[in-house]
């Protein structure tokens, strides 16, 4: 991703936008995505007629579902971020430029949580914002915010960072990471996924969400930082998959109430309450009860921060970590790991003959349904065998043909020895739960 940088422009004693604002238009695009409704939708007609012949209702092909966001340029040949939520389940993605261009766009990767996704469109030459440096970001600082809020393109809001790192709580999963960039640049429906930049046109942030009672701009916007931001494209556009490093602990943020139940006097950092096993953490030396200070130099004072920290690295990278134990500051270079506990790169994986993509079963996950292994289904197309057979997203492997699955090549081998004969049916019975924890069966036929 290009970087220059161009400094900010006063008019007498006040900060002049313009500048800021030409750079950043023509570098954010107009997202709007079809979704096709699964079910008919039932019509009433007339009674008397339809009690007869029609039983009361005539089914009519459904209409699609549409939605609209926006997205940020990051190369001339055409990746562009946005967010994960503006495209998620999306059957089709269209992207139209500043300049009135519009392009179908193809999903690259998607990270839930992050809420971060990356599309691609067959253009050259397209105009980009310089990347910023969102860890220089002070409270205070002004910024604007670019987007097509309510479908209305290009338009550009100014407003301050009213505060860094802040948790919202809007993310689902247990690996999510929300270390917003808090601003009441005005923000409303459409914005998601636009540009957060500085005075200089940088980009430093991805707008995301508002604090809202009403569903419009109230006075708060938030947006991911570009320091996380810049981690997850590149590991989307290079692997498929975001490459997530884990320290390898349960934490906690330190207030007064926790610090009494605790008896710790120091109310700065990240409390350790759960080491776990076989964990880059664990191995380094780090104990419970430990305060993790500090994250390769940068001094940590909430979970926000660590996570944020830790997101930026890779499986295999390591990564010094000091804590407070018991008074005392100690420092460990821990080797982050991924999420099947080593530090080798993790693949997308998917089985073409299924329709379907898979993520591996996580920790907290077996301890929730109280499985020894699985799979989760992460993405089902339209056409593929899975979504012929009822999967859904979301739904969690265990069984397959009443063996234990827990990766693709056990499911590969299965469909091995099924399509080989030694198997009465040609289908897969598989057994699982739902993101609820109900059991629910499915059969795939493989003829």
């Amino acid at each position: 991703m290009p970087v220059q940088c161009v400094s900010n422009t006063t008019v007498g004693d006040r900060i002049d936008f313009t500048q800021a604002a030409e750079m950043s238009v023509n570098a954010v695009v107009h997202v709007m995505v079809s979704i096709e409704n699964q079910a008919p939708a039932a019509v009433s007609r007339d009674p008397f007629f339809d009690f007869f012949f029609r039983d009361g209702r005539e089914f009519r092909q459904p209409q699609p579902r549409m939605g609209s966001g926006s997205g940020v340029i990051l190369s001339p040949d055409g990746y562009i971020v946005t967010n994960n939520h503006v495209v998620e389940n999306a059957d089709k993605i269209t992207v139209t430029l500043n300049d009135k261009r519009t392009f179908d766009a193809t999903l690259v990767g998607a990270d839930p949580s992050t809420d971060l996704a990356l599309l691609k469109i067959d253009a050259t030459d397209l105009p980009t914002l310089a990347i910023g440096n969102s860890d220089e970001l002070k409270v205070g600082e002004w910024v604007l915010a670019v987007g097509n809020p309510f479908n209305l393109t290009s338009t550009v809001t100014a407003g301050i960072v009213s505060a860094k790192a802040r948790n919202i709580n809007i993310l689902s999963g247990d690996m999510k990471i929300e270390s917003f960039i808090q601003t009441d640049a005005a923000v409303n429906p459409g914005n998601s996924g636009g540009a957060l930049v500085n005075t200089s046109g940088q980009l430093v942030g991805i707008n995301t969400a508002i604090a809202s009672q009403t569903g419009s701009y109230s006075g708060y916007a938030f947006a991911i930082p570009v320091s996380i931001v810049s981690k997850v494209v590149s590991d989307l556009k290079q692997y498929g998959v975001v490459q997530r490093a884990l320290l390898g602990v349960v934490i906690n943020d330190i207030n007064a109430e926790f610090a009494k139940s605790k008896n710790i006097s120091l109310l700065e950092g990240v409390y350790v309450s759960e080491v776990n096993e076989q964990s880059g953490a664990k191995e380094a030396g780090i104990e419970k009860g430990d305060i993790i200070t500090h994250a390769n130099g940068v001094q940590v004072k909430s979970v926000a921060q660590l996570q944020e920290q830790i997101g930026r690295f890779r499986p295999g990278d390591k990564v010094k970590i000091q804590v407070n134990r018991n008074g005392q500051k100690k420092e460990f270079a821990v080797t982050l790991k991924n999420t099947m506990g080593d530090t080798g790169v993790v693949k997308q994986v998917g089985m073409t003959d299924l329709g379907a993509t898979f993520a591996p079963v996580s920790e907290k996950q077996k301890r929730e349904f109280g499985i020894p292994s699985g799979l989760v289904v992460e993405k089902v197309e339209k056409n593929g065998r899975f979504a012929q057979a009822g999967i859904p997203k979301g739904y969690i492997i265990v069984k397959v043909n009443n063996s234990y699955v827990n990766s693709v090549s056990d499911i590969e081998q299965i469909m091995k020895e099924v399509k080989q004969g030694r198997n009465n049916e040609q289908a897969l019975f598989i057994s699982g739960v739902n993101p609820s924890g109900k059991v629910v069966y499915y059969a795939v036929d493989l003829n």
